[in-house]
């Protein structure tokens, strides 16, 4: 860790004396990043249902919820832990709790490896052991493989640490089976391309963050036209991977309409950013937010299909 670590211990003196109750509570559950895990489990109930053919136990449904909700909440938690130090110099992240103190830095790693443990042995225990170990695969690999190694050493750093973010449909298919199939895979594809296009348009926007704190997003090395080629390239092979559950057997006209006029749309705006990129547009002229908020929108509306053709197609 660097000196800026001592930044947060610092700032934890001054306002722990003040530090209300429930200030804390609210801090604790800021360390699970509560947004980025309604993402999650949005991938992962509906692959629950194209699992069954239809509504899985409901019960089911709800061990599965909460104990993705404690492990991806464990994952986020270790890794505001480990990354406290640039989270202090970058303003997306200043207010976090271990950067404005409200939390000692101790506070957040047993925090963090607790709910790795009890997330584990929940789904172990209440769910099954085969969607237990995908959940620890995905939080190690998530702290480990992408905090720890990937993040300040490569610019692939957000293309292969995304895994972790793809597990979750692997655990809502074997939560409902046992195992794991080739319409998972298909569905775990999807997120592998969607990740990268979906975060390298919020990297453009933030780059200014990532280069002062040295980690090698692609927007932070790369000209705009190039990380808008790579988001065109990545949304393309996303969106034919998307299309693949109807000729396997996995999902009817109805996902397969759903996920091409969605991906139709989204191949619009990955080919209108690299247009303004090639146009030579900054700032607020890129409008690379756009592609961002309609990348969240497009998984939310592509699994509610992988949930509802069951019953319609």
């Amino acid at each position: 860790m660097t000196a800026v670590d001592s930044r947060p211990v610092a700032e934890h003196r001054q306002v722990a004396g003040r530090v209300t109750a429930g200030a804390r509570v609210k801090a604790f559950v800021s360390l699970t990043k509560p947004r980025i895990i309604e993402l999650l489990l949005t991938t992962t109930v509906p692959v629950m249902f194209l699992a069954e053919g239809g509504v899985p136990d409901l019960w089911l449904v709800l061990a599965t919820c909460i104990g993705g909700y404690l492990s991806a909440g464990g994952a986020n938690a270790l890794n505001m832990y480990i990354d406290r130090d640039i989270d202090a110099l970058m303003d997306r992240t200043r207010n976090r709790p271990l950067v404005t103190g409200v939390l000692r830095p101790a506070e957040a790693l047993v925090f963090g490896l607790a709910l790795a443990v009890v997330s584990t042995l929940w789904f172990g225990l209440l769910v099954n052991w085969i969607s237990a170990w995908l959940a620890l695969g995905a939080l190690l690999f998530y702290v480990v493989g992408y905090t720890m190694i990937l993040k300040r050493r490569t610019a692939q750093n957000i293309v292969w640490g995304g895994i972790a973010g793809c597990l979750p449909v692997f655990i809502g298919w074997s939560s409902v089976t046992g195992t794991v199939s080739w319409g998972a895979v298909v569905l775990f594809l999807v997120m592998f391309f969607w990740t990268p296009p979906h975060y390298w348009p919020l990297s453009m926007k933030v780059k200014d963050d990532y280069e002062r704190v040295g980690v090698p997003m692609l927007p932070v090395i790369a000209a705009n036209t190039v990380v808008a080629r790579q988001i065109v390239v990545y949304s393309w092979v996303m969106v034919a991977v998307s299309l693949l559950l109807w000729p396997l057997g996995y999902a009817g006209w109805f996902y397969t309409v759903v996920a091409a006029v969605a991906g139709g749309w989204w191949l619009w705006e990955a080919h209108a950013l690299q247009a303004r990129a090639r146009a030579g547009a900054k700032g607020a002229k890129l409008k690379e937010m756009r592609l961002f908020h309609w990348s969240i929108t497009y998984v939310s509306i592509v699994f509610l299909a992988v949930a509802l053709d069951p019953f319609i197609s």
